[in-house]
């Protein structure tokens, strides 16, 4: 019965249509009847989060073939296949996907009062869009769907978000992903005029020349580099975190960020190994520079999401130089902190949002003292305060640590610069954290205190556990991107 119950459940079709379908039922559902609508939305998110583990049960770790695979034929003149599959290193990004969905849900709950099935809609159709980024096989659909999923974020930003400059933050947020990809829509289709297809598997057995794979490469950077973001392509993000609502905010560290970095991955590190091999110093030296900067810009925000932004700016830069460290520890521990920094930051958004919900503001000099009023939130918030200065036995520990270890063996300098980064790191978030709940109570800003309740302490549970887990026992994560890994090490010639 098992078997059967995998074989039904783990097409790759079945995981993209659900949300699909799902975000068209609340549309036939008057807005009045918030409950059916907010019950819809959960269960349909959560009936597409138990597809990934039939996967994960089925997915063979022994290969590094794409598994799960799909095919249909969508412009077949021109050799363009609606081509889905999966293999060790987007099963994670898949599973982290499904997993924040329902969170955002949850987190939006009180967001549903006005336009709830859109909100809903909104949620499951952004939600479709990033899963068949992560099992696109097909160059320039993963363009389409990579440029769509900015559309319903756009709109959360723009209708949900939390001040008067959230219009400005959404627009700015679209327009700086979309330029930068303009350039990687005319590399796909020089890839085309090429190859004659747009078919990954093909493109990856197809010799570019040198000076062809530069140009490819440059193309495919313009458009990753904003997603990652990378300096100093990142204004973008601190304002658009501000400015979204919580839930927000959650998918936006969690999913969107990783955009970026999986592009690298699975496109421009395979792709174009000889410009990789060329580019790795400019992006050694970007990553070093934006990771000091950015630590040491958070030390100097004053508005608690805006702290969490730069972290992020600063944790995504790392996993760039481990991506670019031509070894096996540099790749594969680049793809865990990005599944950390999925939970973690999340979590500190969410942490966040529980303040500001109940005093309405994020400014740092209006906290304090809430340790006395609010137990069980602070030690919420310094449970991941410590997961996001990557204490040993969290989740981000060994990633980072496999990162400095990986780029170590390329060029000890910007290991050192990256490890000091990771100092900064703790300073920022104890420095957060001490000014967030530690010191004197302000009663003449802050005056309802109440500790998180029991829906908003069953939104943290999932956190804290996957945390702990990828902390204690992370040997689950290699096993499955070992092989997946070692072929792109071999594949791009870096051995």
């Amino acid at each position: 019965m098992l078997e059967h119950f995998c074989e039904c459940y783990s097409d790759l079709s079945g995981l993209i249509l659900c949300p699909v379908l799902g975000s068209i039922t609340p549309l036939f559902i008057p807005n009045s009847r918030i409950r059916p609508i907010r019950l819809i939305g959960l269960c349909v998110s959560l009936i597409t989060f138990l597809y990934p583990p039939v996967l994960r049960i089925q997915f063979d770790p022994s290969t590094a073939k794409s598994q799960f695979v799909e095919s249909l034929r969508w412009l077949p003149y021109e050799n363009i296949n609606f081509y889905l599959g999966i293999d060790g290193i987007s099963l994670f990004f898949v599973i982290l996907t499904t997993f924040l969905i329902p969170i955002c849900i949850l987190v939006g709950w009180s967001d549903m009062r006005s336009y709830g099935k859109e909100y809903i809609t909104a949620s499951l159709i952004r939600e479709f869009l990033m899963i068949a980024v992560f099992c696109m096989l097909d160059l320039l659909l993963f363009y389409v769907l990579s440029e769509s999923v900015p559309i319903p974020m756009f709109i959360i930003i723009g209708v949900w978000g939390s001040r008067q400059r959230k219009i400005k933050a959404a627009y700015q947020f679209f327009l700086y992903t979309l330029l930068g990809s303009v350039f990687m829509l005319l590399a796909i289709l020089l890839i085309l005029l090429q190859t004659g297809t747009t078919d990954l598997q093909i493109s990856l057995t197809t010799e570019f020349s040198e000076r062809r794979q530069i140009f490819l490469w440059i193309a495919f950077f313009a458009s990753f580099a904003v997603k990652v973001p990378m300096v100093p392509v990142h204004i973008w993000l601190p304002e658009a975190h501000v400015e979204a609502p919580t839930a927000g905010s959650v998918i936006l560290a969690g999913i969107l960020l990783k955009l970026g970095t999986y592009g690298f991955l699975r496109f421009s590190i395979p792709m174009f190994p000889e410009a990789t091999l060329c580019s790795t110093p400019f992006i050694y030296t970007s990553s070093a520079i934006a990771i000091i900067y950015t630590s040491s810009t958070t030390l100097r925000q004053i508005d608690l999401k805006k702290i969490i932004a730069y972290s992020s700016v600063a944790h995504m830069n790392l996993v760039t130089i481990g991506m670019f460290s031509p070894n096996i520890q540099g790749i594969g521990g680049s793809i865990l902190p990005m599944s950390s920094h999925g939970l973690v930051s999340s979590a500190l958004f969410l942490c966040v949002g529980v303040l500001y919900d109940r005093h309405k503001t994020r400014l740092v000099r209006y906290y304090g003292g809430s340790v006395s009023t609010m137990p069980n939130l602070p030690t919420i918030f310094f449970s991941f305060t410590l997961a996001n200065m990557s204490s040993p036995g969290t989740s981000s520990f060994i990633g980072e640590f496999l990162i400095l270890v990986g780029a170590f063996q390329r060029n000890s300098l910007v290991a050192t610069l990256a490890a000091l980064g990771m100092i900064l790191g703790a300073a920022y978030s104890l420095w957060l954290y001490n000014r967030a709940v530690s010191g004197n109570l302000k009663p003449d800003f802050l005056h309802k205190f109440s500790d998180p309740n029991g829906r908003e302490v069953s939104i943290f549970i999932p956190f804290f556990v996957g945390v702990v887990w990828m902390g204690v026992h992370p040997k689950v994560f290699p096993d499955r991107m070992h092989t997946s890994v070692s072929n792109l090490v071999q594949h791009g010639k870096f051995h």
